[in-house]
């Protein structure tokens, strides 16, 4: 149900957003009509475009970095993200240096610049963010992909596949509750919580053809204490999971503990 409104409450920004896209685009239009004319100075029009180009970089970062996580995003959307974000801050530090110079000239007051340069910490924090969110979309499917190469030679009988990836078949079932537990018992063990990189499926699975529904992929490598703790754990409670070691020739390193059974093709693949 959360899930469900949230959905609908993020279709009806984008909505929203959408609308007023298309009203700045139709003003752009109009003024760059009336400039070609010679009714309006140029300038005009480049304020016009940048008030478009400020709309729609906000608007990608409210679907990507306000309103969703990295589990949302593709390494496109997250690219995309980074970018809108980078071009935010410029915008701004160009408005921040007309700015200085107008106090500078005694046409401003310094007071002037306070709400200028509080703008542009805000801006700067949110490439920070996004810079740091690219990451995780770019580790996630770093993961994904070494794990898939790895089954594939796995299944080909391929030999020194059994050196990086170690498969634990337990009860085959990966259920809800096996999640929680395996938790609480990390929690208890290292005093932070079970670093869960992919959690069911996310958009990097998606766009790779990849189903990792009912699945967790953490972010630890398997040859690290808290690898072979968890590895252990798992096995004790008869929990299926797959040790990806990586490195693998052609792709990613990857490393980590995927919990569950392996990823399957998605349907139509």
């Amino acid at each position: 149900m959360r899930r469900l409104a949230t959905g609908v409450l993020l279709a009806a920004i984008c909505a929203g957003q959408g609308q007023d896209l298309d009203l700045l685009r139709t003003e752009v239009r109009r003024i760059q009509s009336l400039v070609e004319q010679g009714i309006l100075p140029p300038a005009r029009l480049e304020e016009a475009r940048e008030r478009l180009e400020e709309a729609e970089d906000e608007a990608v970062l409210r679907r990507t970095l306000y309103l969703g996580t990295a589990a949302d995003l593709t390494e496109e959307d997250a690219a995309a993200m980074v970018a809108a974000a980078r071009r935010r801050l410029e915008r701004q530090q160009r408005r921040l240096e007309q700015a200085r110079r107008a106090v500078e000239a005694g046409a401003a007051s310094r007071l002037s610049l306070t709400p200028v340069l509080e703008e542009a910490d805000l801006r700067r924090r949110a490439l920070d963010l996004a810079e740091s969110r690219l990451r995780l979309v770019r580790e996630l499917a770093e993961m994904a992909r070494a794990e898939q190469a790895l089954l594939a030679r796995l299944e080909q009988n391929e030999r020194g596949v059994v050196q990086l990836i170690e498969r634990f078949d337990g009860h085959g079932l990966f259920r809800p509750q096996d999640l929680e537990l395996v938790r609480r018992a990390f929690e208890r063990e290292f005093s932070k919580p079970l670093p869960i990189s992919a959690s069911g499926q996310t958009a990097v699975h998606r766009a790779l053809g990849f189903d990792h529904s009912g699945r967790v992929d953490v972010a630890v490598n398997p040859d690290t204490p808290e690898g072979f703790w968890l590895r252990r754990f798992l096995e004790s409670a008869g929990i299926p999971y797959y040790a990806i070691r990586g490195p693998v020739p052609g792709s990613a390193t990857g490393a980590h503990i995927h919990i569950g059974p392996p990823s399957g093709r998605l349907r139509g693949d």
